[in-house]
């Protein structure tokens, strides 16, 4: 499938998958909520209760940037799968900063609960690198 496919299917998604490694190369997935500004994705850290602290996402990113996302559709009929990808580069901004101001606008426009209580953050700025998705209406 095509990259502009494939934005056009993040743009649409409400949930991603997260998927970070540090130093260890030790994989780590999470689901997030995101906002795209362009070819950029941002999320941040809300204040949901976390597994533990500091959070294994920023420490990875912090060393080894790379990241890929992932929004997909499972349905009984297999015929209309599909998945997209966004691999990119990241980096852990402040909330304070403009990356980060202008991030937490972003979700607080798309996601009604971040209105009422935004995130404290701090945000995840990615820069896509690469769109790619499948779907098996495209066979």
């Amino acid at each position: 499938m095509s990259g502009a496919w494939a934005r056009e299917r993040f743009a649409a998604a409400r949930v991603a998958r997260l998927a970070t490694s540090g130093e260890s190369g030790q994989p780590h997935l999470v689901p997030i909520v995101f906002a795209l500004d362009g070819d950029t994705i941002v999320t941040a850290v809300d204040g949901k209760p976390k597994s533990g602290a500091p959070l294994r996402r920023l420490a990875n990113i912090e060393s080894n940037p790379q990241v890929s996302l992932l929004v997909d559709a499972y349905d009984e009929d297999w015929t209309r799968l599909w998945w997209a990808r966004a691999d990119g580069a990241a980096q852990v901004v402040p909330a304070d900063s403009p990356a980060g101001s202008r991030g937490l606008a972003r979700l607080v426009e798309r996601y009604a609960p971040y209105s009422a209580n935004s995130p404290p953050g701090p945000v995840i700025v990615i820069s896509v690198q690469r769109w790619s998705g499948w779907s098996a209406e495209s066979r």
